[in-house]
């Protein structure tokens, strides 16, 4: 909580949240009969709870933004293993799927408050928690950590109301 209070005081105020963090639960990757429970809560833990509460501590902030007209957002970032049932990635993919449908049902009650919530897949990428997941993946079949980052920028611009001031560069 007193990190969401100094994030808000130094940057005065806060337009957009995109909750990165992310666990694989058992590495390597394990059936879920093979899981311990421990690998399993610390998944949900940094997946699911991680989100909730930094979003929780933000909520107050980002209702201030909506309500000054900069618009509010909230991305989670998630996974396609959400919807994709893969054996052996029982732990990520049960914690983003319950961060997708927290998303959802974020978005269906902040609305009053102006706040929008997105979970966005930006699919499989060239990172060291890929590498930790699958050791022999070809990095050329992957996409680059700055593509999916621009990709994200472009759905966060698009989903906020100040997008065609920000892309004139009026405001700072």
């Amino acid at each position: 909580y007193s990190i969401a209070l100094q994030v808000t005081a130094s940057l005065g105020g806060l337009d957009v949240l995109i909750n990165n963090a992310s666990s694989l639960g058992p590495v390597p990757l394990a059936l879920l009969a093979d899981t311990e429970c421990e690998e399993l809560e610390m998944a949900l833990a940094v997946n699911l709870v991680g989100a909730f509460r930094l979003t929780k501590a933000l909520f107050g902030a980002l209702a201030a933004s909506a309500r000054e007209g900069r618009g509010a957002l909230v991305i989670n970032i998630s996974s396609d293993a959400a919807v994709n049932a893969y054996p052996g990635w029982g732990a990520y993919g049960a914690s983003k799927a319950a961060l997708a449908h927290l998303t959802a049902i974020w978005d269906e009650e902040a609305k009053a408050d102006g706040i929008r919530f997105l979970a966005l897949d930006p699919g499989d990428m060239d990172t060291p928690l890929h590498a930790l997941a699958i050791p022999d993946a070809d990095p050329a079949t992957l996409k680059r950590p700055e593509q999916a980052a621009a990709e994200i920028i472009k759905k966060m611009l698009d989903a906020l109301p100040v997008r065609s001031t920000l892309l004139a560069g009026a405001h700072g």
